[in-house]
């Protein structure tokens, strides 16, 4: 016999889902509190779903939350309902999943998947047959709230439907999707569509064995009425471009012609869709070939779509032109997490050339999505990489009349065109620079916001060839205009100024210590100006412009200037406050640079930064002690005080010797150094090599605890944490010299393994490099017996590290890279190899100045003020959103890493587009 509810239960259960939809925060609380109570009871999850499937009186909104509530109750104690309750949920959905009303339809398609996830699917044998059979029902809604069903359990479970687990059930399941291809009704057509679409990446074999039926069917409906269907089907050859290309070829041209059609199309979801597709194309080896000749029609149908809507105009209040005294909602601030350090070698200073954003915070989260003009913009981007200068002939007459154009809508369209093109077609755009960087100086005095915007991202992006110009020229006026506008009256000018100087100060390093003096005023009075949000990019520019000109800030003048404001900030925060995050890392970069004019704020940033790193190991041991009565720590805050006590042994050298030998540092770095979150053993070992540089006195009587812990983290598979403990390792061997003897077995094996290791990152596998070389240099009898196994790897890297003074001999085991330059050597090192020879002189090796010693640069650099960065010097090119991730160097520049499709979906969701 059914369950059945006892009438008084239901109309309170009624009477809470009816509560729970008031406005009113107390009510709120009362219904808040009662569910809890009400979950102790197993039974109410039977009230739940009578409501949701069987009182139909009831009004859509009450049942379709009582579904809800249900669903969240499934996601939390699914596991302990009583076999009754489960049954009785399960056999519901499947009665009701063709319900007259398309939102009840729905959201039981939610609380079937909900169902399903939490291991249900092998448990519930008859759930995808019976599903699969609703599909023949004539009822409509039958059909639909199966299909409906069915895609959210493809998206939700698509690798278990293609596995031996439950006997590939996706054999008969993609035969019957396909069926529905022609159906009447759009609808299911679209959910037809849908769900053989979560198969296509995976290349689920019962689609590979069906892929010409599926490609078929595609397009037949290529010209479907329904804009869903289209988007579907964009959607399909998008992904099919990537994984079935062979399969597109013989009919590329026809596609394309359609993907043209599409990218124009009056639905701006369907043309979204299919803008992703150049974007895809791009990274193929045939785009060339095949797009060549449809330039003259793909160019200006992006460059139209990179132009404002109306109702992106709206959301982003572009008829507001101050609102700096505006205060920012905290749904502005979005949430920060900090990097920790990662030790990369000097000569990854190369210029980058690209870039991406992470996510460029918008002042209103309504366009931080990916649409349209972010797809069109991204397109042009990958497009002008790969046609380089044969793309400006299509580009440049468009161009002109778009950057003068009187209407700002259409000139701010043609500025970010100019920008999107920065990094493809920069040669070619060389000759109009001279002409066209003058008018984007002016255009940070136009009157509309947008337009200024969008002006300093531009600038940013080609801040690398202003600065090779005479500073006099472009350098100085760009500079000036750009300091004025971080003092903008507009809060996004601010953002997009102070990120663009930052994009500048790294370019221009200390060609900006002249005018430090005009910089320092500008940005310590946006302090008294910025609101919340703007103030963590500040943050950024000052320990920007620090990593760029570095000892040139330690003049009494310009620290009287920077650190009051600083330290108040400082004094302001509380330790439990994340806006302590980019205050930190800006500060550590301040006393990298300010060296001994540090020194007066030292020992209270040194004791508050051990403090944090004590409390946070205390409230993490609590934690694993007693689970159930304390909450996990934030260790970012453990994370970016590691980094700035780096910072500061980094800046203030032997100074800092005092301050260590006062504090219990060495005892919480041993702890942190086998903590179990890997971030959290990347700072500690840059630490401990910054230490071991700066007061090997008290390292040296814990090298017998720290070295195999240092041996047990050279594990490749963490490669920022194995990168680090390499470094530290090299670090600690020219210090301990011959006394390294007893240690060098505890890390050569796994060093030699990692340097054999195929597709090992650049950075690792040369500061591998340097410290075999460091070993040798100190052990040379210890590691000559291993000469044969890694000698000829070795060699790969090293000659790009060296770059030994002039008048040393070169040895084959030379020291770190040069800070500012790596040359490679004009004659190969290893013309002798004193290994071989274990009795070799000291006089056989290459002297080792101070300034030759290994460099501690930084890892993948985030957005600062937004979100991830650990802990660089600030590793930002002219990049989308003036943003790069990237190799960050000690010299604050980097070299790009390598890109794909993700970083175009993340890089445009910006707030400078």
């Amino acid at each position: 016999m059914d369950w059945q509810p006892d009438e008084q239960g239901l109309q309170q259960v009624l009477q809470l889902l009816k509560d729970s939809q008031s406005p009113n925060t107390a009510t709120q609380r009362i219904v808040q509190d009662k569910l809890k109570q009400l979950n102790q009871f197993p039974d109410f999850n039977n009230y739940l779903i009578f409501v949701l499937t069987r009182l139909k009186s009831e009004d859509e909104p009450t049942r379709s939350l009582s579904g809800l509530i249900l669903k969240n109750n499934v996601k939390a104690h699914y596991q302990s309902f009583p076999p009754p309750v489960a049954d009785f949920i399960k056999q519901e959905c499947l009665n009701n999943i063709g319900d007259a009303s398309s939102l009840i339809r729905a959201t039981i398609g939610i609380l079937i998947t909900t169902i399903a996830s939490k291991g249900e699917l092998q448990m519930w044998p008859e759930l995808l047959p019976q599903l699969c059979n609703l599909l023949n029902s004539e009822d409509y809604n039958t059909c639909e709230g199966a299909f409906g069903a069915l895609q959210k359990i493809c998206e939700d479970s698509s690798e278990l439907l293609d596995s031996d687990a439950l006997n590939r059930p996706l054999n008969i399941m993609i035969p019957k999707f396909l069926q529905f291809f022609k159906h009447c009704s759009p609808k299911i057509r679209s959910h037809a569509i849908a769900c053989v679409n979560q198969f296509i990446m995976d290349r689920a074999q019962a689609l590979m064995d069906n892929i010409d039926t599926f490609i078929e069917h595609l397009f037949a409906l290529a010209v479907d009425d329904d804009p869903e269907v289209r988007k579907n089907v964009c959607r399909a050859l998008v992904m099919l471009l990537e994984v079935r290309i062979d399969r597109l070829i013989p009919h590329m041209h026809s596609i394309i012609q359609y993907m043209l059609q599409r990218t124009q199309d009056h639905d701006e979801n369907v043309a979204l869709e299919a803008c992703e597709f150049w974007l895809t194309l791009a990274e193929q080896p045939i785009c060339k070939e095949v797009l060549a000749s449809h330039l003259v029609q793909l160019i200006p149908i992006l460059v139209n779509g990179m132009k404002y809507s109306e109702i992106d105009i709206i959301l982003l209040k572009g008829d507001v032109e101050e609102d700096e005294a505006v205060p920012d909602s905290e749904q502005d601030i979005k949430p920060r997490f900090h990097k920790s350090r990662t030790v990369t070698l000097p000569h990854e200073a190369e210029r980058p050339d690209g870039s991406e954003d992470a996510e460029d915070d918008d002042d209103d989260d309504a366009l931080s999505d990916w649409n349209l003009r972010k797809c069109s913009a991204a397109a042009l981007d990958v497009l002008a990489n790969v046609f380089r200068e044969e793309l400006l002939p299509h580009l440049l007459p468009l161009l002109k009349g778009l950057l003068f154009h009187p209407e700002w809508v259409v000139k701010e369209s043609g500025i970010l065109v100019l920008g999107a093109i920065a990094e493809g077609c920069m040669q070619g755009m060389v000759p109009y620079l001279p002409e066209l960087i003058p008018h984007l100086i002016q255009c940070l005095s136009d009157k509309k916001a947008l337009v200024r915007s969008i002006a300093c991202w531009t600038l940013s992006r080609y801040a690398h060839w202003v600065v090779s110009q005479p500073p006099d020229m472009h350098l100085k006026p760009l500079m000036t205009e750009l300091l004025k506008r971080i003092l903008d009256g507009n809060k996004r000018v601010q953002e997009a100024a102070c990120s663009a100087f930052a994009t500048l100060e790294e370019e221009a390093c200390t060609e900006l210590v002249p005018y430090l003096s005009y910089i320092l005023d500008t940005l310590v009075f946006a302090f008294g100006k910025y609101q919340h949000k703007n103030l963590l990019i500040l943050y950024d520019a000052i320990g920007t412009l620090a990593d760029s000109v570095g000892h040139h800030l330690n003049q009494p003048e310009y620290i009287q200037k920077l650190m009051p404001p600083l330290i108040q900030k400082w004094n302001e925060l509380k330790d439990e406050d994340k806006d302590l995050f980019p205050l930190l890392e800006c500060l550590s970069s301040v006393a990298t640079a300010l060296q001994s004019g540090f020194l007066p704020y030292c020992e209270p940033v040194y004791q508050r930064c051990v403090t944090l790193v004590q409390k946070t190991l205390a409230q993490a041991m609590m934690y694993t002690q007693h689970p159930e009565q304390y909450e996990a720590p934030d260790k970012d805050f453990m994370i970016v005080a590691l980094d700035l006590l780096s910072g500061l042994a980094e800046g203030l050298g032997g100074h800092v010797e005092q301050l260590v030998a006062r504090s219990n540092i060495m005892t919480l770095l041993f702890q942190c150094m086998q903590d179990s979150m890997p971030e959290v053993r990347q700072s500690s070992f840059a630490l401990l090599g910054d230490l071991t540089k700066a007061c090997f006195i008290h390292v040296k009587p814990c090298i017998a605890e720290f070295m195999p812990i240092l041996g047990t983290n050279l594990n490749p598979e963490f490669i920022s944490v194995c990168n680090n403990a390499t470094w530290a390792i090299g670090e600690i061997c020219m210090q301990m010299g011959a006394e390294m003897q007893p240690y060098v077995q505890m890390v050569l094996n796994n060093l030699v393994e990692i340097i054999n290791r195929p597709n090992t990152p650049k950075t690792l596998l040369e500061n591998t490099a340097i410290t075999i070389g460091r070993l040798g240099y100190v052990c040379p009898q210890e590691v000559a017996p291993m000469l044969q196994q890694f000698i000829r790897p070795w060699c790969v890297p090293t000659p790009r590290c060296l770059s030994p003074p002039h008048h040393a001999p070169v040895s084959c085991f030379a020291p770190a890279p040069h800070k500012d330059t790596c040359p490679t050597p004009a004659h190969h090192p290893l013309t002798s190899c004193p290994l071989a020879d274990s009795s070799c002189s000291p006089s056989s090796q290459v002297h080792i100045p101070q300034e030759h010693q290994g460099q501690r640069g930084e890892g993948l650099s985030l957005p600062r003020h937004l979100h991830d960065d650990r802990r660089q010097p600030r590793g930002r090119c002219a990049g989308w959103g003036s943003w790069a991730l990237r190799e960050g160097t000690g010299a604050g520049l980097g070299r790009p890493l390598t890109w794909d499709l993700s970083r175009f979906r993340t890089l445009f969701s910006s707030a400078t587009l």
